[in-house]
């Protein structure tokens, strides 16, 4: 990863109006969950499947991420409930509350 802290890259990024974004040095943590979910969505939907274009592809992952990742597949994290269970579970639980 030393190519994205290089003075050229760097400047590349500022010519641009870009701003770097890079975990804190040492620590593996900081982008723990990006790279869990990263490596689920080429697991479960990217590698088994082969596209002819890159907005076949786009739209294929667009599919799987709003219809069922977030609304039908289940996570551990989170009590083994959709996203979408988990924050309706979240905001009723508020209203009750309130």
């Amino acid at each position: 990863g030393s190519q994205y802290t290089s003075f050229s890259f760097s400047s590349a990024l500022r010519r641009s109006g870009c701003i770097s974004s890079m975990s804190r040095r040492g620590n593996c943590w900081d982008n723990a969950v990006a790279e869990n979910f990263f490596s689920k969505l080429k697991r479960e939907r990217v590698y088994r499947t082969t596209y002819k274009t890159r907005e076949q592809a786009r739209q294929d992952i667009f599919i799987y991420l709003e219809i069922f990742y977030n609304r039908k597949r289940r996570h551990a994290g989170i009590g083994y409930v959709s996203p979408e269970q988990f924050e309706q579970e979240y905001y009723r639980k508020q209203k009750l509350a309130a």
